[in-house]
Formats: C-alpha cells, structure tokens, sequence
C-alpha cells in the first residue's frame, strides 16, 4: 500500500505543477487543470480547447511529457500488485521522488516564485519561435479588447450588398483581413467587393466596435451555434 499511496501523490504532484505551468503560459485555470488531466489520462481532451494546447510552443512540450507519463503511469500501476510483494521491494527510491516533486510544488506556489515563472514562460519563448509558430492569442491579441473573429454574413444580414468599405471606413478598429466566399479568399479586392449571403469574414480588431458593427450578424452565429450543438446533444 505504501507504494501505491507515493506513486498517487507522484502523479497528483505532476498534475498540480503542469496545471501552474500551464496557466503560467496565460491559460485560464479551468482549463489548464482540465486539459492536463486529459493530457495525462488520454480523455476528454476536446478539439476547440485542444487547439489552445497544440498552437501554443510551450504548451505544446507540456503536453508531450504528460502523454508520455501518462503511458508509463499505467505500466507502473499495472505492475506494482505484482512488485508491491515483493520481500525485497523498497520504497525509498520512490520516496526522494515524491519529495522533490513536492518541494519543487511547495516552491512554485510561492506567489513571487509563480509571477516569475509566468513572465518567464508567456514573454521568453516568443524570442526562441518564429511568429507562424506561435498561437494567434499571442500574437494578435496586445489588448485586453483585441479578437479574431469569423463572422458568417447570413441571408438576412444587412451588410448583403454592401462593401467592407462602407460597413468599416469609419471604425479605426475593426480590420476585415479576408472574406471567404466558399473555397474562395478574396483578400487583394476585399474592400470593394459587395458582401454576399454566405460569406464570413475573417475581422481582427476592439471586440466592443466588432459587436457594434456586426451586431446582427454575431447574435445569427450564435443562435447557430446553439441550435447545432443541441442536435449533437443525445437525448
């Protein structure tokens, strides 16, 4: 019993510390500990938020390691019914372990000690990684208010008929970069071109002026949303 109650206390260190360096890279809480428990047991770990993990360099390298120890952790708890017996089994070995990993916890709790680790891992790692490769949060978003959005222009949108140009002329911004029309991307005329039922428009910018000029058109998505998710839903 002594071996499986380090080796838990092991593995519930190891989830603790990704959890704080997860969150350190700008990850919320609920979703860092959430996606490290997938990580590590292969569960749950849903596409949307996934793609916050595999966008992300550093994130991305944490995740490797709990995938890899996750697949050793079951080895090791397959195993030790048959070594937990064993007359010449000795758990001091596994002891020193869960003590650094309990300390090196200990320490990264330590608020100033977590700030640090924060700066560190959210502003270094943009110096070691070309700007394609790191996730859009990083790169666009330098404001508290700045989005990337796609924004479908349905059949009883007001923007039908209208240009980019005329629909964001006057709001410094709100920046249309694309519109795709099917597998279409019109980049180069984007401006000038009449906006068309089916459209979505890739927009960077304030989300306050982004929902102010598309309104209408980002309450339609929604209710799409939600109408799709409820027939995924089972009954």
């Amino acid at each position: 019993m002594g071996f499986i109650f380090i080796y838990m206390l092991i593995v519930f260190l190891v989830i603790e510390i990704s959890a704080i360096l997860m969150r350190s890279t700008g990850l919320d809480h609920a979703i860092a500990r959430f996606q490290v428990i997938s990580l590590l047991t292969s569960t749950g770990f849903t596409t949307k938020e996934s793609e916050l993990i595999l966008g992300h360099p550093v994130r991305r390298r944490i995740g490797i390691f709990l995938i890899l120890f996750g697949a050793f952790s079951l080895a090791v708890i397959i195993s030790c019914i048959s070594t937990i017996l064993a007359p010449d089994f000795h758990l001091f070995p596994l002891s020193l372990a869960a003590g650094g990993l309990l300390v090196v916890y200990a320490a990264m709790r330590i608020p100033a000690i977590g700030k640090r680790l924060e700066n560190k891992l959210s502003g270094a790692f943009r110096q070691a990684f070309a700007i394609h490769e790191l996730a859009i949060q990083e790169v666009l978003y330098l404001q508290d208010e700045d989005t990337f959005i796609d924004i479908p222009i349905g059949e009883s949108s007001a923007a039908i008929g209208r240009t980019v140009k005329e629909l964001c002329d006057r709001l410094p911004d709100v920046n249309i970069l694309l519109i795709k029309r099917g597998t279409h991307m019109i980049r180069d005329r984007r401006m000038d071109t009449p906006l068309e039922a089916g459209d979505i428009l890739y927009v960077y910018g304030g989300l306050s002026q982004i929902k102010h000029t598309f309104n209408r058109e980002l309450q339609d998505k929604k209710n799409m949303e939600s109408n799709e998710r409820q027939a995924a839903s089972p009954l």
